[in-house]
């Protein structure tokens, strides 16, 4: 059993990538559609859509490339920040950008599921979830 269901996905979503896949099925959850939908917005995925009936839904992500012919996928790397055993909190001063700009840091706060920017824009912080580039 995973108890930490959002690491296991964006390491799922690292690892179809850097395998070459051309999507990857997870469980479904709510919480892992938002984050879908925001790496989406992002450009880190192509699509993501909700498959399935009552018990058995899962999410269909397609893995979005820098690169047609190298198949150099878009998400170099990742990094959990907060964990089921340790909780990070960030203030809005605290929210600064990744890799230059290039990476994305994924935050939930009391507005729902943010990106770094949109966070500092709305002046609101919350749990960092992950850091993506």
């Amino acid at each position: 059993m995973v108890s930490d269901s959002i690491g296991d996905f964006i390491i799922q979503l690292k690892n179809a990538g850097n395998a070459g896949l051309e999507s990857v099925s997870v469980p479904y959850s709510e919480f892992k559609f938002k984050v879908a939908e925001k790496l989406k917005e992002k450009d880190f995925v192509k699509s993501v859509s909700k498959k399935g009936k009552k018990i058995k839904k899962f999410l269909e992500i397609e893995i979005s490339y820098k690169d047609k012919n190298n198949r150099k996928p878009k998400i170099n790397d990742v990094a959990r920040i907060s964990k089921p055993s340790r909780r990070i909190y960030k203030k809005t001063s605290e929210i600064f950008p990744v890799k230059y700009g290039k990476g994305a840091l994924i935050l939930s706060t009391p507005e729902g599921i943010l990106t770094g920017e949109e966070a500092r824009k709305k002046k609101v912080g919350g749990e960092a979830l992950f850091k993506i580039w």
